[in-house]
């Protein structure tokens, strides 16, 4: 159980020194030929281990990675860990409000997917999520599954 501080804590970091992502990745072998990937990163340099590594150990719902670059990751990507991390955060957070509030839409509708209609309504909340977030890698994408 996480005190109030320690919540607030953690959403300013997220705010700070992380990202909320949604996409969608081709893939022939899902029902609509897309893989819906979600998840949550907080970033720190690797020289700042020791206390990066306490501060995931208070999350507690994710892995950590360190890449090429010397940075580390905290990588929060499983559905309900990523809905437990937003409920930890979403009180706190202000920087990416929107995010959350948005991801929370999208992991709710992700575990009701039946028809290509609702698939398509993803795809328009995942569209939306994707014009939050600042990529150099952007590429437009068409709607269709």
């Amino acid at each position: 159980m996480l005190s109030k501080e320690q919540r607030s804590y953690i959403a300013g970091f997220l705010d700070g020194d992380g990202s909320i992502y949604a996409q969608l990745k081709p893939n022939l072998t899902y029902k609509f030929g897309f893989q819906v990937v979600t998840y949550a990163v907080l970033f720190q340099s690797k020289k700042n281990q020791v206390n990066f590594e306490r501060l995931c150990s208070m999350i507690n719902l994710g892995y950590m990675r360190l890449r090429k670059d010397g940075v580390l990751e905290y990588i929060i990507g499983k559905n309900k860990e990523l809905k437990k991390f937003l409920e930890i955060v979403r009180p706190f957070v202000i920087l990416k409000k929107q995010q959350v509030l948005l991801m929370d839409q999208i992991l709710t509708k992700k575990e009701d997917i039946g028809r290509k209609k609702d698939f398509k309504f993803l795809m328009k909340l995942i569209d939306r999520f994707r014009d939050l977030n600042y990529s150099k890698k952007r590429k437009k994408r068409i709607l269709t599954p």
